[in-house]
């Protein structure tokens, strides 16, 4: 089955070089390509690609800014006249750098690692009404704080907290604030693996590693990293019902 690609770079001679070199993968169909953020985020959000070729510096917005824009990403392929060591601050986990002039054993090489990916990490279908659809725990979502940036698979996030209009996303040893609040990332995310356990917190309940009886009838989580997390006796009904206690 054919991967569908755009590539997004604002010069277009670029673009119809990364186009020519590509027809060397049958694998891969170029479905579109787009000059700047805005019409980069429109024709993802058309296609639905399996992998995006992502210029970083273009006029206006960069392509940092478009990842962070996207509900969900797709693979990334940074394509780039920046110095590797300068990219190295990015803490983004993208599938490889193509510094420009691009080589064909370079494209190959990257190429090879889109092969060699879990077949677990998917891009589900968008909705048909944008920005509206459930993000999935296989998902990967963009995350920027300040000038880091990182690509999380939903399923490697334990815990959401609400710091005022912010939420902390903790996974790993990091826990960046993003511009987004508590209620909103509820609608988005999938109740199945994330729970809602007070005003402040949505856990990951595939991180949960011990339960104890709380304070007046509630419940104590302790999540994966050593947060131990309150819920409340009507939340506590809830969860019980839905893990089978």
């Amino acid at each position: 089955m054919q991967k569908r690609v755009i590539i997004i770079d604002d010069e277009r001679l670029a673009r119809k070089e990364l186009k020519k070199l590509l027809e060397d993968f049958p694998e891969l169909e170029v479905v579109d390509e787009a000059a700047n953020v805005e019409e980069g985020i429109s024709k993802i959000e058309l296609h639905n690609p399996d992998l995006i070729f992502l210029d970083i510096q273009m006029p206006g917005k960069t392509g940092f800014d478009l990842l962070r824009e996207l509900n969900r990403t797709p693979e990334v392929i940074f394509t780039t006249a920046y110095d590797e060591y300068a990219l190295k601050a990015f803490e983004v986990n993208a599938l490889d750098y193509l510094l420009k002039p691009i080589e064909p054993k370079r494209l190959a090489d990257a190429l090879q690692k889109l092969d060699e990916e879990n077949e677990d990490v998917s891009v589900s279908n968008v909705s048909s009404t944008p920005g509206r659809f459930t993000l999935n725990e296989n998902d990967q979502v963009f995350v920027k704080d300040g000038e880091r940036c990182w690509f999380v698979k939903l399923a490697e996030i334990r815990m959401f907290e609400s710091v005022g209009n912010y939420a902390r996303v903790y996974f790993g040893v990091n826990k960046p604030l993003i511009l987004k609040s508590l209620n909103a990332l509820e609608e988005r995310l999938d109740q199945r693996v994330f729970f809602r356990a007070n005003r402040k917190h949505i856990v990951n309940l595939r991180m949960i590693e011990k339960v104890e009886p709380y304070f007046n009838g509630g419940l104590l989580l302790e999540i994966q990293g050593g947060d131990k997390i309150d819920i409340s006796r009507r939340q506590a009904v809830k969860f019980k019902e839905m893990m089978s206690l």
